[in-house]
């Protein structure tokens, strides 16, 4: 029996058949498919033209339709009779469709992710060149493309939200598309005549590939993976990739030679003369905190909560921002991560009035779960915009040391990005002079299992305790 499609890609005439055939209990030994234009065989059947009434109905699953979108595509000349043979086996062998390792499952796996593969380098690799053609509408852009399998129409709608702006066509061997900035259309193959040459854009495009090519990230086995060579001859950077890789060590030896860069902080640190701070600076500074809008965390959050403590104390602990309890009462760290703090002091004989303590961020950042505001780490634009309160109190507490809780805190004392597990307990310093000394935050403690909590807290007190008692090698300055 043969059954011939309208088109090779023609999925619809596929469902369309594949049902009348199931229903009339044809296997798939019995069919011969085909697709386009064709001699009759003349000794070939016809599907059936009705469904007898004890025909069997067929019900896969929905990730079988998905696959036939793209095997359809495939050039297999064999595609279709292998999609009907799973079909009638989805039906007839149920088990077949938890099995991941049938030899047609994993054919057809294998076809519809070269499918896909061959879509997503598509998108990657038309380039498009500008042509006069007299339009009032401006320039007609015309890209040439030889994919591996039928995706011209397929991918079409893709470029066509895109490129919605501008009038584009799209040639390739088998089929054509054409955007007129309102309506998509396909037309038959083109000849790779048709395509328009190199124009003069491509020489910006090319000295601006050649500026950000990294030799030390060469890997020329990878870029012939993801760009494969039958790709090249329609891609203008592919000239400029030979010599490049020729250069690449040489030029990777002198960025080695090159003297190391001194890494700058993103700001400069706020310098308050020595003489005596006035009583209200502090309050002014948190009036300030209140009104600040630099990021849109203040629109959302409670209020801002500033620090408080002594002044010039021994230490000033900086965590990371404050969190729903903190938010609503405008103090730091009376929460449970702050609650564990103070179980940590207590457990070296510290009391809490003894210390200054604070946040790199001054307002609760969250994400809504229904009623319920959960904790989001704030990212480093919004710390960045709160560096400068950070700045300015360190100023006026004047403390002989900081110690940072967790990496964003870190990050905003040093400026620079801390690995916190590496660096944990260890004593940095600013380029103002203070010693860092990077534990964790109190929090990341809540978030372990519980039988890890006990060992994690111990190892949290020790790291304070070498903060408050610290060796002579370590100690920050006037210790």
């Amino acid at each position: 029996m043969q059954v011939r499609l309208a088109h090779e890609t023609d999925l619809a005439g596929f469902r369309r058949e594949a049902r009348r055939l199931l229903a009339a209990g044809v296997p798939p030994q019995e069919v011969t498919w085909s697709a386009g234009a064709g001699e009759e065989d003349l000794f070939a059947g016809t599907a059936p033209a009705a469904v007898p009434a004890s025909g069997r109905q067929a019900s896969v699953p929905a990730a079988f339709l998905a696959l036939c979108e793209s095997v359809v595509l495939h050039r297999e000349p064999q595609r279709f009779a292998l999609l009907y043979r799973l079909l009638w086996r989805l039906v007839h062998e149920p088990g077949v469709r938890h099995d991941p390792l049938d030899p047609d499952v994993l054919q057809a796996r294998r076809m519809a992710r070269a499918v896909q593969r061959e879509l997503h380098k598509m998108r990657a690799f038309v380039r498009f060149r500008p042509v006069e053609d007299g339009d009032a509408r401006g320039p007609l852009h015309v890209a040439w493309f030889e994919p591996e399998h039928r995706i011209v129409a397929a991918n079409a709608p893709w470029f066509a939200r895109r490129f919605a702006n501008m009038r584009w066509a799209l040639l390739s061997p088998e089929c054509c598309a054409n955007w007129d900035g309102q309506q998509l259309h396909l037309r038959a193959g083109a000849r790779r005549e048709e395509a328009p040459p190199p124009d003069a854009g491509e020489a910006l495009w090319l000295t601006y590939y050649a500026s950000i090519f990294n030799p030390a990230r060469l890997n020329l086995p990878m870029l012939r993976k993801e760009m494969p060579r039958r790709y090249w001859a329609d891609l203008p950077e592919a000239q400029c990739i030979a010599p490049l890789a020729a250069a690449a060590r040489e030029r990777s030896a002198r960025m080695v030679a090159q003297p190391a860069t001194v890494p700058l902080r993103r700001l400069p640190p706020v310098v308050v003369q020595a003489d005596a701070v006035p009583a209200d600076a502090l309050s002014g500074l948190a009036a300030g905190m209140q009104q600040c809008r630099a990021c849109p965390l203040g629109a959302a959050a409670t209020q801002a909560v500033p620090g408080e403590g002594p002044m010039q104390p021994s230490l000033m602990f900086v965590g990371e921002q404050p969190g729903e309890q903190e938010d609503l009462r405008g103090r730091p760290f009376v929460g449970p991560a702050g609650q564990l703090f103070d179980r940590a002091l207590q457990a070296l004989g510290v009391a809490r009035t003894a210390v200054y303590v604070t946040n790199a961020v001054r307002h609760f950042k969250y994400e809504l779960r229904g009623r319920r505001r959960i904790h989001k780490t704030p990212s480093q634009q919004e710390a960045l915009a709160c560096s400068h309160w950070l700045e300015e109190e360190i100023a006026l507490v004047r403390p002989r040391a900081l110690v940072a809780l967790g990496g964003t805190a870190a990050r905003s004392l040093l400026g620079y990005p801390v690995a916190v597990l590496q660096e944990r307990g260890r004593w940095l310093e600013r380029a103002d002079g203070l010693r860092v000394l990077v534990t964790l935050h109190p929090s990341a403690l809540l978030r372990l299992p519980p039988q890890e909590q006990p060992q994690a807290f111990e190892d949290f007190v020790r790291d304070l305790s070498g903060a408050l008692s610290p060796s002579p090698a370590s100690a920050p300055p006037g210790t």
